[in-house]
């Protein structure tokens, strides 16, 4: 049975007339008889009373026209979602993202951005660290990666662009001996006590302050162990040390905390985007070009 059967169908079940029915379908009336008794003979019952000057529907006919209309409706609604699907309109994404990325003001104006121009696209968010983000997005388990990069290593089968730069701070107790500085070089932190991540978790922010410390003469040494910003932050609030991150994670206000920008040529983080190389998706290109034009009206903090 073919779909262009189910349409003669239903087009002489409508008309009842095998000529207005032919005239609607743009086609002979032989023909279209022929094929309502082949389809008739396929399905091995009577769909239609001939008469005369009149054509009627048998009960297995009337039972029939119902399912053919929900039958071509349903192939016309999925030829429309193919063609949406094809377009960007409407499908899924997997977005990956770091875990203090949602304090910052990209993220959220990216997807605010993004939903209202793609308001029938379902978003599934996954917080991974950079590392594991780049095995999701190779195992095909994530679309997108929006991660914390500075080119430290090869990324193979992945594209990686940068959004913007974000000049690392200092994070120190609000009475600390250079909390009144305007900014500060990481060698004046020589010999604080360093609240960080381990090893493996923030690998990137980690190399780049070991880089920077030993340009600077010293080794950069991490004495209290946390996995999230905020909780450095809030350990930093509580004296037992300070920490080095993002500029724009000082959104995060607790007492007794001070930000002080690091002034080294190299002290910064780049926030950038992930992506599978050649992958065709309309979805991930559309994702990619908005926060890429969400982070140029965000600028650069690397200055």
């Amino acid at each position: 049975m073919e779909l262009r059967h189910l349409r003669y169908f239903v087009a002489v079940a409508e008309e009842l007339h095998f000529t207005r029915a032919a005239e609607r379908l743009h086609i002979a009336q032989p023909p279209l008889s022929q094929q309502i008794r082949a389809l008739e003979q396929e399905l091995g019952v009577q769909l239609l009373e001939r008469h005369q000057r009149a054509v009627r529907l048998t009960t297995a006919g009337e039972r029939f026209l119902l399912r053919a209309r929900a039958l071509l409706e349903d192939a016309r609604l999925a030829a429309d979602e193919a063609r949406r699907a094809a377009r960007g309109e409407i499908g899924e994404l997997r977005i990956g993202f770091t875990s203090s990325l949602p304090l910052m003001a990209v993220l959220p104006a990216t997807l605010q951005q993004f939903r209202a121009s793609h308001p029938d696209v379902t978003l599934h968010f996954h917080e991974q660290f950079t590392r594991e983000q780049f095995q999701l997005l190779r195992q095909r388990k994530l679309d997108v990666g929006v991660v914390r990069f500075n080119r430290d290593e090869d990324t193979p089968g992945l594209e990686v662009r940068e959004v913007k730069r974000d000049r690392l701070s200092v994070v120190l107790p609000a009475g600390h001996r250079l909390a009144a500085r305007d900014s500060v070089s990481l060698a004046e932190l020589a010999g604080e006590r360093v609240i960080g991540y381990p090893a493996g978790n923030g690998n990137w922010l980690n190399a780049r302050l070991h880089s920077l410390a030993r340009q600077s003469g010293f080794d950069w040494q991490v004495h209290q162990l946390a996995g999230e910003a905020t909780t450095q932050i809030g350990l930093v609030a509580a004296g037992l040390g300070i920490a080095v991150l993002p500029t724009p994670l000082q959104c995060v206000h607790l007492p007794n905390i001070h930000y002080l920008p690091l002034n080294d040529a190299d002290a910064y983080m780049t926030l950038a985007v992930a992506w599978r190389q050649h992958d065709s998706s309309p979805l991930v290109a559309a994702f990619v070009s908005t926060l890429l034009g969400v982070g140029q009206q965000h600028g650069t903090a690397a200055a």
